[in-house]
């Protein structure tokens, strides 16, 4: 099919698709000036374009005389795309136009049933269920939507699509989560991708780290991981493992994920408060409130969150000042480590419990002004909890543009 008249069509076409999306809104003239093309083959192509609805006529230009030109522009909302965050305790759907507009967003309690003879299938069912109410609510239906993009806490093998060392609140669910499960699902194109990378993409695309050229997005939250982006492409590395900072041992042998995630953070918070409430005791022992101490320490811990550790901090509570003062010397710990073998120049952190930034930055730059060798810029995510979805949504629009292309040209 090469060099004949279609194919040379097609590649017109695709040319003046790419001026549009990247220029915005041109008159037949512009877009003629800007691709090279002749204007009868510029009025050509657009006209076949109009017919598969990619662009649109928005009426006359405001130029000040002679005959005014009709505009022309990228039709964002020809097809939808939808980017799923399936977290440990919650699942986010957002649902796009093909210019990455998120004109929806919907948050979903996760579920996870203790028996898996049917959660796989009920697990199918209560995302697609989302998605079908989410569609309803913005009258669109299936075939408006072009792809999905589903972010996973877990390792997603590049070959076969298949989940590897997901987090423990889902285990049991990998198959699932597999590309192949969540393919038969949908009536739509699929791409499956680790979580933190999709954030990592969702921060350079429209978040923080937008234009830098190395730069990793730290995740901290149920689980720990890292996305690696490299002059805008993400690092994978061998079977898709790169940025599993979660298999880091510390100096005790834990695995770092076991050390900083939420968990971790609230078995240290545990260990300082019971430590503290001994000398306590200790210390009241010769009063009339020592049979409290017990009572109080038993609240607290039953009780105590990331959420309210933070805000006991941030309303300047000494004891939660220090816990996470030593929480942070174990984050630097591991900052270190990967500034000293990558030299990023940005490293972001987010998660459900590194996005608490008003509390954790400012220790962490102390701490990396006084002992790093190499200091990277460190930021929180601008996105915060839909850094995910973005990433999702972005992957989405880029293999559905991939697909208008090649449709073209078949």
């Amino acid at each position: 099919m090469a060099g004949t008249p279609q194919y040379i069509r097609n590649l017109n076409e695709n040319l003046i698709m790419d001026a549009l999306i990247t220029q915005g809104t041109m008159s037949r003239a512009d877009i003629s000036r800007q691709t090279g093309l002749s204007k009868p083959t510029v009025s050509l192509a657009v006209e076949h374009l109009i017919d598969r609805n990619l662009v649109r006529e928005m009426g006359p230009a405001d130029n000040a005389q002679g005959r005014k030109a009709t505009l022309i522009r990228f039709n964002e909302t020809a097809y939808y795309v939808c980017g799923i965050d399936i977290g440990a305790t919650r699942i986010r759907i957002a649902l796009s136009d093909l210019n990455g507009e998120i004109i929806a967003y919907r948050t979903y309690p996760m579920v996870v049933q203790e028996a898996y003879e049917r959660a796989e299938a009920t697990m199918l069912e209560l995302l697609r269920s989302h998605m079908n109410e989410l569609l309803d609510k913005n009258h669109l239906n299936w075939d408006q939507i072009q792809c999905i993009g589903f972010g996973i806490p877990g390792v997603v093998l590049p070959d076969s699509g298949r989940i590897h060392r997901i987090v423990d609140p889902l285990a049991g669910l990998e198959e699932a989560f597999s590309l192949e499960s969540l393919s038969g699902a949908f009536p739509c194109e699929v791409i499956l991708e680790n979580d933190v990378n999709l954030a990592a993409l969702g921060e350079y695309r429209s978040g923080s780290a937008a234009g830098y050229p190395l730069f990793v997005f730290f995740s901290i939250g149920t689980g720990t991981g890292a996305g690696i982006m490299v002059h805008g492409q993400l690092l994978r590395g061998l079977g898709g493992l790169t940025g599993e900072i979660a298999e880091m041992l510390v100096d005790d042998g834990r695995r770092l994920e076991e050390v900083l995630s939420a968990d971790g953070l609230m078995q240290l918070a545990k260990d300082y408060l019971d430590q503290h409430d001994e000398l306590l005791e200790v210390a009241d022992s010769d009063s009339d409130v020592d049979v409290k101490v017990d009572e109080v320490a038993d609240d607290l811990h039953r009780h105590l969150t990331p959420e309210k550790l933070f805000e006991a901090a941030r309303s300047g509570e000494v004891e939660a000042l220090d816990i996470l003062q030593q929480y942070s010397q174990r984050i630097a710990s591991a900052l270190r480590q990967i500034s000293v073998v990558l030299a990023p120049d940005l490293i972001v952190l987010g998660g459900g419990v590194g996005g608490n930034g008003d509390v954790l930055l400012p220790l962490l730059r102390q701490i990396i002004s006084e002992q790093f060798p190499v200091q990277p810029q460190l930021i929180c995510s601008k996105l915060g909890e839909q850094a995910v979805v973005t990433g999702a949504v972005q992957v989405a629009i880029q293999q559905t543009m991939l697909n208008l292309q090649q449709e073209a040209m078949d």
